[in-house]
Parts: C-alpha cells; sequence; structure tokens
C-alpha cells in the first residue's frame, strides 16, 4: 500500500521500519522541525527524520501540518493512507479526507482509557496493572475514532515510561502491520469508541513532577516510574533540585514524611513517606550527572534525621 508516515520521536520508528519491512511504499514522511537540545541547545534531529534520511525517502518538516504547502506535497504523493505514529500534532479536516482508505493512528493506550498526549506516563502513575496498543481511524477529535484493532500489555512492577514504551512501540508496529492489511482486503471492521469509558492523558506539567512527600509509598513509585526517563520526578534537598530516576517501596518507616531515615551502600538513601518509604537508589542533582543514592549520600553528606522537600 502506498503510505504517508507521520511522526516524530524514537516511539515511532519500529513503525516505519515494520512499514518497510513489509512492503509498503512509504511515499512520504511528515515529521517535527529540529529543535534545540542538550546544554549546548544544538539543533537536533528527530527520530523519524534521521531514520528516514537513512532510507533516502522524503521528508517534510512543517511547524504546522495544516499549511497549504504540506498537503500540496501529500496530494502529490497521492497516499492510499496515512499513518500517524506520535507525530504530535491533529490533522485538519483537508489532510484527513486526502487519503481514499482514510488515516490510521497508533495510540499507546487500550482505547478509549487515556487519550491525549502521555498515555504510557499516566497509566503507571495512576497504578494500572494493564495498558496496551489501539490501531484507530483518526478523527477530528482526538484519539475519539473508530477502534480497528487493541492489544493489551502488562504493566510490570518496575516498568517505567521508557520500558513499558520500548515494548508498546514494538507491539504496535506489529499490530499497525496487520490493521494495514485487513484495510487493503477490505476485511476491517471499525468499532465505535465508548464515550462513556473515555479517560485522558494530558501532556504532563512541571507541577506533576514534583513529590510530595505525604503521599503514599506507593503512589510516589508510580510517580517516579511513570516521569522516567524524563521529564523526571523532582524533589529537593539542601536547597538543590534532585531528580529521582529509582526507588524501591519500603513497607514501614514511623518517621516523620521526607525525613531520611537510613542510608546503605547497596541500597541506597531510605526517605519516609506519608505511608510507608522509599529507597531511593538513582538520583540526579541539578546541573550534575546521574548517580546512585548512595554516592549522592556521600557527595552531598546526607545522614539520617535530614530532610527532602517540594523543589
Amino acid at each position: 500500500m502506498r503510505v504517508s508516515f507521520m511522526g516524530t520521536p524514537t516511539f515511532a520508528l519500529p513503525s516505519l521500519k515494520a512499514l518497510m519491512a513489509a512492503g509498503h511504499d512509504i511515499c512520504m514522511v511528515v515529521t517535527q522541525p529540529d529543535r534545540p537540545a542538550g546544554r549546548g541547545r544544538v539543533p537536533t534531529s528527530p527520530p523519524v527524520k534521521l531514520a528516514a534520511q537513512e532510507h533516502e525517502l522524503p521528508v517534510l518538516q512543517p511547524e504546522k501540518v495544516g499549511e497549504p504547502a504540506v498537503i500540496s506535497a501529500l496530494q502529490a504523493a497521492q497516499p492510499e493512507t496515512i499513518v500517524v505514529v506520535a507525530y504530535g500534532q491533529l490533522l485538519p479536516k483537508p489532510i484527513l479526507t486526502l487519503p481514499p482508505q482514510g488515516c490510521l493512528n497508533l495510540h499507546a493506550s487500550l482505547l478509549p482509557k487515556y487519550r491525549g498526549a502521555s498515555p504510557i506516563s499516566w497509566a503507571i502513575i495512576h497504578g494500572e496493572a494493564v495498558t496496551g496498543v489501539t490501531i484507530m481511524q483518526i478523527e477530528a477529535r482526538m484519539d475519539a475514532g473508530p477502534i480497528l484493532m487493541r492489544q493489551p500489555e502488562p504493566i510490570g512492577p518496575r516498568d517505567t515510561t521508557g520500558t513499558l514504551g520500548e515494548r508498546l512501540a514494538v507491539i504496535g508496529a506489529e499490530l499497525l502491520c496487520q490493521a494495514l492489511d485487513q484495510v487493503a482486503r477490505k476485511t476491517v471492521h471499525p468499532t465505535p469508541q465508548d464515550e462513556r469509558l473515555a479517560t485522558y492523558a494530558p501532556k504532563l506539567t512541571v507541577d506533576e513532577t514534583h513529590l510530595d512527600w505525604t503521599r503514599d509509598a506507593r503512589a510516589l513509585d508510580c510517580l517516579i516510574r511513570g516521569l522516567c526517563p524524563a521529564p523526571g520526578a523532582v524533589t529537593s534537598f539542601g536547597g538543590r533540585r534532585v531528580k529521582l530516576l529509582q526507588a524501591e517501596v519500603e513497607m514501614a518507616t514511623g518517621t516523620p514524611a521526607g525525613t531520611v531515615c537510613a542510608i546503605d551502600r547497596a541500597k541506597g538513601v531510605l526517605v519516609a513517606a506519608g505511608q510507608g518509604g522509599l529507597w531511593l537508589s538513582q538520583v540526579q542533582p541539578e546541573n550534575r550527572r546521574v548517580m546512585t543514592a548512595a554516592e549522592f549520600a556521600s557527595g552531598y553528606r546526607v545522614k539520617p534525621g535530614d530532610l527532602f522537600g517540594s523543589p
């Protein structure tokens, strides 16, 4: 099938590669513009652009996908379908109605749950045991179109957004190829979403990254895993912001929330929560490298009785 592919981050790469491996003709790749990244704020190409260039595929990087030049380029490419995987912009009506086989989206949740920009993160933050991927037809409303296929995936007790996202990207790529085969054979049977079951996973804000140590330790563990590797859960120590990357739940501490209870070279730093506590094992102080919590305790002279707090 002749396909225009829209995607931006690493999550979209397995889908692009799977479509090419399956023999689909990728006639156009649309991705986000290069953005400044790193401490030097160097303009950096998105992963999908780099992959497309590697395979000598034509690439567009519009600031807004609805620009007339983009629509004209897509019309000239004559795709039978447009496939969207974590592109980052909503498609306007002139694009939605352009391909004869419609536009398909791979979404990293079991729709209608977790519509929106951050479905993997919010599923982990909310303590879900299962999530998955959905292939749906794109309509004007965000993530509300009819469902073609879904596949569940368990969320492991130590899964982060990073580890779970890697699995879902591969599972979704395989499901996407199956859905395209059904579309080509005209054997697909779209199912409308049940609006009564819809929940949302909006883009994470800075406020949602702050740890409140008075919360239950299990909820804090979910927050840390859901924000890892980025943007990272944040607390403070000695007036310095500290990003928490890995932790494990301790059932009981018996000390006030935010208090350092113990320091162990192997386990890390035990901090009390509202109920239970967390063994911090990997952290990143502000403007410093990622380090073990034991290294942090040594370098910053952390001792039992010290306090972690709001950044």
